[in-house]
């Protein structure tokens, strides 16, 4: 790199968290070749405009920017399936890039990569702390414990009754069946001597 040359390192936040439908975008349907895959303009136009918010960037050299982000995409990828078919992996992964930035001989960028990866990976796991229920409940869970407990404890204590009133009710049976029984063997008896 040549002294007084800015550097641009794409953020992959701007393409995948800004919402579903920036993700959605660059997906393309089966009939156009593989080579017309890009980023979507309105990110590009968006990143361009955060990192230089006092230039003015000509439609050409967005449109040059967007050509070279998508290649250094579909090389990086490459690179980094290559790099996993080696490894005998059905999945690539994080290291698989950072590896690939090292072959491809962008190693200088590993660094920033890896401050982007940790920054991607904190974002996702505070999201699914964000959405757990418990948390959002905003009762302790010793509270939440305690009042399971409670629950479980008269979830026994009805079940212990209507259990019991079962029971009784069984034996409330049996004792009009034998009491029946009985008075039927007195009859029967009773017919007997007459």
């Amino acid at each position: 790199m040549k002294e007084g040359e800015a550097v641009v390192l794409l953020n992959p936040r701007y393409f995948f968290t800004d919402n579903l439908h920036t993700y959605r975008t660059m997906s393309v349907p089966a009939e156009q070749p593989d080579d017309e895959l890009t980023i979507p303009r309105a990110a590009m136009n968006k990143m361009i405009k955060e990192l230089l918010p006092n230039v003015r960037v000509a439609n050409e050299a967005r449109e040059l920017i967007l050509n070279c982000c998508t290649e250094f995409i579909h090389l990086l990828s490459s690179e980094a399936n290559e790099i996993c078919n080696q490894q005998q992996k059905k999945t690539i992964n994080a290291e698989h890039i950072l590896m690939s930035l090292d072959k491809l001989g962008f190693g200088d960028y590993r660094a920033d990569a890896e401050a982007v990866l940790k920054d991607c990976k904190a974002m996702a796991a505070k999201k699914r702390r964000k959405s757990t229920r418990l948390e959002n409940l905003g009762i302790p869970v010793e509270e939440l414990l305690r009042q399971q407990q409670e629950l479980f404890a008269k979830a026994r204590q009805e079940q212990m009754l209507v259990e019991q009133q079962e029971w009784q009710m069984l034996q409330a049976q049996v004792a009009v069946a034998q009491q029946q029984q009985q008075e039927q063997q007195i009859v029967d008896d009773d017919e007997d001597y007459s």
